[in-house]
């Protein structure tokens, strides 16, 4: 009867453990992988350029490997009531000269002749005197504190687009100085010099117009070169040069 039982039991359990056996699920599932989306492209344009180095620039390649146009760029608007800076002079030359320094015609009295040159160091105005009481008025650059001087002399001789040389006074001062620079836009002579008297000095043009109405010079006077050939074709060789 035990034995019975016992055989009964076992089956039992046999069946019940197959049945869980069969409803359990497995230990381990693969992912299910979502379905490929596979997005709509535009037809291709296809281009006859000829092909070679043209096709590559122009056809299809260069327009996949063209970026994107850049933007506008639009400056900020003014702040309300912005009216900019009041300048007490009029708006400055393209080449950074101030204004006051452009050459004109002025009323003379002094008791020069007319052709002569007289440099107002102190103001820095060059005039050239006219007949009929009037003179050309030229701004200058002049000499640094230390390096100005005053005298009559005689223009001695006149140079279009003159070599350097510095003095070498200069050099003793300036070692790292060209012994000699060729004549041209870059040299610091400017476009024409004018040579006074036994001096080291002479008036001629600058390649730094913004320099005029400063104390920038080892000595000498110097103007823009536009002002300078103005000045230039009016002086002559002999003609007094008074430095005030």
């Amino acid at each position: 009867m035990q034995r019975s039982l016992a055989l009964s039991l076992i089956v039992v359990l046999s069946a019940t453990g197959a049945a869980v056996a069969q409803s359990a699920p497995p230990s381990y599932a693969a992912p299910v992988t979502p379905p490929m989306v596979v997005m709509a492209q535009p037809p291709a344009v296809k281009t006859d350029l000829g092909g070679g180095f043209i096709e590559y620039l122009f056809g299809d390649h260069a327009r996949q490997a063209a970026p994107p146009p850049a933007q506008a760029y639009a400056a900020p608007p003014a702040p309300p009531g912005y009216i900019g800076v009041v300048s007490p002079y009029p708006p400055q030359p393209a080449d950074g000269m101030d204004p006051r320094y452009l050459r004109q015609e002025v009323p003379y009295h002094g008791k020069e002749a007319p052709g002569t040159i007289v440099v107002d160091t102190p103001d820095f105005y060059l005039y050239f005197v006219e007949p009929g009481g009037k003179a050309i008025r030229y701004g200058i650059g002049v000499g640094r504190p230390g390096f100005t001087w005053a005298g009559t002399h005689a223009v001695t001789a006149k140079k279009e687009w003159p070599d350097w040389v510095p003095p070498k006074e200069m050099l003793e001062r300036q070692p790292y100085l060209p012994h000699i620079m060729a004549g041209g836009p870059d040299n610091p002579l400017g476009a024409r010099a004018i040579y006074i008297g036994s001096t080291l000095y002479r008036i001629h043009g600058s390649n730094e117009p913004w320099t005029i109405g400063h104390q920038v010079s080892s000595g000498c006077i110097r103007l823009r070169n536009e002002d300078v050939i103005d000045l230039y074709k009016r002086v002559q060789v002999g003609a007094t040069v008074e430095v005030l």
